[in-house]
């Protein structure tokens, strides 16, 4: 009886095991029968997450998300976009409503506490950028003047932990803390290097004074915490595509239309998710 009863609760476990695995509604195999990959992205971040005149969702994160579609359920319209703000790409993934944050999503340790980060695609750092009549240059200059940033953004962290002495004016969105600059709501706008620079590039009278603060960190999907199935199919996807240098055409669709030969490609993609 003791060694039946041992057999019949080994039997049970292995099943309950299969079970759970089965109920994971964003791993790999329930995406593929639910027929749709949910993805969280940015609406207002040009050249990486931005929806264009058409309604459409394009951008270098967009890029990799198509691909992606592709690969998993071999179509890349098969993408259901939900947008979201910076501050709640990790609640987002806490509530179940995607299967992945594909939105420019800057890993941190105190995030990686949160969600489970697949390896990079991109990296980058904090950089400032602002008005060439008031041009600054370095971080000392804002000491006692206001500087915008985008809540829950590494910018935001970064200066709220090691620079009290600023005073942060935060804002929801992009477009938002953009719109502030060009107000002379603050001195300076703090957020990844990348984009400043593209949006300087295009808005005459403005430049990115301080290239880089801080390290340079990587950006990464994320999915929601546990999801090691996901994690690891998204992992070994990007080591399929470095091979084909899947970044760099990226970057060539994407980026390269508004950096030109200002900014060299290494400097920002990641192949095959090895920094």
């Amino acid at each position: 009886m003791s060694k039946l009863l041992k057999v019949l609760v080994s039997l049970f476990l292995a099943v309950g095991v299969s079970f759970a695995a089965d109920k994971n509604p964003s791993s790999p195999d329930a995406i593929k029968a639910r027929g749709v990959l949910k993805v969280a992205v940015f609406s207002d971040k040009p050249p990486f997450g931005f929806v264009d005149a058409q309604g459409k969702n394009q951008g270098y994160d967009i890029f990799f998300v198509k691909r992606i579609a592709k690969e998993l359920l071999g179509d890349e319209n098969k993408v259901e976009y939900t947008l979201v703000e910076p501050a709640a790409r990790v609640e987002i993934l806490k509530s179940g409503r995607v299967d992945i944050v594909f939105a420019n999503f800057t890993y941190t340790e105190e995030r990686a506490k949160q969600v489970d980060f697949a390896n990079p695609y991109f990296k980058t750092a904090i950089g400032v950028v602002s008005n060439d009549k008031n041009k600054i240059t370095n971080v000392a200059q804002l000491k006692g003047k206001k500087l915008i940033v985008v809540r829950g953004t590494t910018a935001d962290v970064y200066f709220s932990k090691n620079h009290k002495e600023i005073e942060l004016v935060k804002y929801d969105q992009i477009t938002e803390a953009f719109q502030a600059l060009k107000d002379g709501r603050g001195v300076g706008f703090a957020q990844d290097n990348a984009l400043l620079s593209a949006w300087a590039l295009s808005n005459k009278g403005f430049s990115v004074g301080v290239g880089a603060v801080g390290d340079v960190e990587p950006i990464a999907p994320a999915v929601q915490k546990g999801n090691t199935e996901l994690r690891d199919w998204i992992n070994a996807t990007f080591v399929k595509l470095g091979k084909e240098h899947f970044a760099h055409q990226a970057y060539e669709a994407t980026l390269k239309p508004v950096y030109g030969d200002t900014i060299k490609p290494e400097d920002l993609i990641v192949e095959g998710g090895v920094l």
